[in-house]
């Protein structure tokens, strides 16, 4: 489901969700062959988990900040998918602060707060909020069925394994559909239960989770109704699958994809080059 610039007001903890949507632009991201941006996403990631330093931190702030402005997407909208995993990050970056080894800066209670502990924490929570950007960067400059062709096509060599790879492939594309179908049905769910009086925004915790019953039971079985129909719909196709069928638009590279890979490529120069920079000048 394509997804404009201004979106409709609906619950506002939907509209703080961007996986799965597609933000409509005419930028140099979105014109890019998907698999490009796969592997450019993969190899951000990836970056981010080898190279932990300042400088190398920085780089890829760089990196990442650019390709948000070459893609058009706006910043904040991009930012506001961020608030459905604060709480994992809030975890996550205490366990770092408090369980860490190392030489004692602060005690609360019975906690002690590290040098170390505190350096891990705040690259963890850099490095997990780069990834969460990164990752809803590539899924909002791409469509679900481009995204759906490009992971086919670079898993294609699995098939030398038995691999259902468009079997795979398929799965992932009707779940990402289904994302912003579901989160729409859930919005009118919201709406009629809040019209006959129910409050989902009052209580503590154990009462709002008792407040979500409602919400859920209706929930899934649209969803489940969902799946069946469209189940149906494609044996009513006669669809058996990805063997001898063909693309209406194959995927083709073009020359901006060979400029994002010379890119790709000048990235991880830099970052390892800011490693080692890094390395000697924090031995």
């Amino acid at each position: 489901m394509c997804l404009p610039g201004e979106r409709r007001e609906g619950s506002k903890m939907l509209r703080d969700i961007t996986l799965g949507q597609y933000y409509h632009a005419d930028s140099i991201i979105h014109r890019l062959d998907p698999r490009t941006k796969i592997v450019g996403t993969f190899v951000f990631i990836i970056s981010l988990f080898l190279f932990r330093s300042f400088l190398t931190t920085l780089v890829a702030a760089v990196f990442l900040v650019s390709m948000i402005r070459l893609s058009k997407v706006p910043f904040s909208y991009m930012v506001r998918g961020m608030k459905s995993i604060i709480l994992i990050l809030l975890v996550t970056v205490l366990f770092n602060l408090f369980l860490t080894p190392g030489i004692p800066v602060l005690t609360v209670w019975k906690f002690t707060i590290t040098d170390e502990g505190i350096k891990i924490s705040l690259f963890t929570a850099i490095r997990l909020v780069f990834l969460i950007i990164g990752s809803s960067l590539m899924t909002l400059t791409t469509t679900p069925n481009n995204l759906t062709d490009g992971l086919e096509s670079l898993m294609s060599p699995l098939k030398v394994f038995k691999m259902p790879v468009h079997e795979v492939a398929m799965m992932m594309s009707i779940a990402l559909r289904f994302i912003p179908i579901l989160m729409e049905e859930t919005d009118k769910i919201m709406k009629a239960q809040e019209a006959r009086g129910a409050d989902f925004e009052s209580g503590n915790v154990i009462e709002r989770a008792k407040a979500l019953i409602p919400i859920l039971v209706p929930l899934f079985v649209s969803a489940f109704r969902r799946a069946n129909d469209l189940a149906m719909a494609m044996e009513a196709r006669c669809y058996r699958g990805g063997e001898g069928r063909t693309k209406m638009k194959p995927l083709l590279y073009g020359r901006g994809d060979y400029v994002a890979y010379g890119v790709f490529v000048f990235y991880v120069a830099l970052m390892i080059a800011a490693g080692i920079l890094g390395s000697r000048l924090l031995p």
